[in-house]
């Protein structure tokens, strides 16, 4: 049976080569007892100190219920802390705590040294314009509602 796509599945290429580039970081993060999604959220206060509980969401592309969760996990592992915002006490606000720091510091050693040799051996110039091409993409395909942001869907 032939298929009418004259396209490559993109959404499949595209998480092929995100397992890819995992494969080279995944053996640390569990080495220290750490799941991808809070990898994700450590970095993401790794570069941004304490964070609101929804830009968290946002940037480690954790849905909220299943940052909940991760978020539970980890203040269990004292990997962060979880406070009301003192500006807004609507908001919950997340901050690493010594030990995930700690965590950041040591795994964002390994991490570089992925990015370094990925840009040995692809070239700078190479990677440059992967990182271009994707920031593109992203800014296409971002919708204005967010009435289909499950980030489940592929198309």
């Amino acid at each position: 049976m032939q298929h009418p796509f004259k396209h490559r599945n993109l959404p499949r290429l595209l998480l092929q080569a995100r397992e890819a580039v995992m494969a080279h970081t995944r053996p640390g993060l569990r080495a220290h007892g750490l799941s991808d999604q809070q990898w994700r959220v450590l970095r993401v206060l790794g570069e941004h100190g304490t964070v609101e509980t929804g830009r968290v969401a946002r940037e480690a592309f954790i849905l909220g219920p299943s940052l909940t969760g991760v978020l539970a996990r980890m203040e269990r592992d004292a990997l962060i802390t979880r406070e009301r915002d003192p500006a807004d006490q609507r908001r919950t606000v997340v901050r690493a705590t010594a030990r995930g720091k700690r965590l950041v510091a040591k795994l964002s050693g390994t991490v570089e040294a992925h990015y370094a040799w990925m840009e040995q051996t692809l070239g700078t110039e190479q990677l440059g314009q992967l990182y271009a091409l994707l920031d593109a993409v992203i800014a296409l395909e971002t919708p204005d509602d967010d009435s289909d942001s499950d980030g489940e869907q592929d198309a």
